[in-house]
């Protein structure tokens, strides 16, 4: 199952290394930071009137490293954070699970997006993943939907080894978040 074949498309977006500085097991709301452009990126697609739905692993619940309180707040830091510059985000979906627990939602599997499109009547066909891995590339094709690549600043070298080792391809990639905003907006059907 894919969605709601008569649902409206939606952007996935992912936390860590997309939005915010990868802060390897942030567990202080106080360290989320934009990488820059996020914020003016965000607000082209927020004009689109589309859902935009966060995305995200977060391993360090399941290692111990911090618990779902503390990334509760952590998340309502980053909802206030993109609402002081008008960006509203529809939702956010975290896997707590560690690597090769098989379960349905760590990315690149996509539970995180059909649970979504479930809840929120999204047809993941016409719909969007941004994010700074394969694995988000991955997970987007694994539901038909397209997958925008933008490798955060100083991991262009081991994402190239991932898009390599990869069988999926990128649809585009982009230098910056607002360049991968634009090329989505580009492709959005004009009504």
């Amino acid at each position: 199952m894919t969605g709601d074949a008569q649902g409206r498309a939606a952007i996935f977006v992912d936390r860590d290394g997309t939005l915010c500085f990868d802060r390897h097991y942030l567990s202080d709301p106080d360290g989320l930071e934009f990488i820059p452009s996020v914020v003016d990126g965000l607000v082209t697609l927020t004009q689109l009137g589309l859902p935009i739905i966060i995305v995200t692993n977060q391993s360090g619940v399941g290692r111990g490293y911090f618990t779902e309180e503390t990334l509760s707040r952590i998340h309502a830091r980053l909802l206030s954070m993109l609402s002081e510059n008008g960006i509203r985000i529809t939702d956010i979906f975290h896997c707590p699970h560690v690597p090769g627990t098989g379960c349905g939602c760590r990315k690149p599997a996509p539970g995180m997006m059909l649970e979504a499109a479930q809840k929120h009547g999204i047809d993941l066909s016409k719909s969007f993943v941004i994010g700074d891995r394969m694995m988000d590339v991955e997970m987007a094709h694994a539901v038909g939907a397209r997958g925008i690549l933008v490798p955060e600043v100083g991991d262009q070298y081991k994402v190239a080894d991932e898009i390599e080792r990869s069988t999926e391809e990128p649809d585009f990639k982009a230098d910056t978040f607002l360049e991968a905003a634009l090329w989505l907006t580009d492709r959005m059907p004009k009504t």
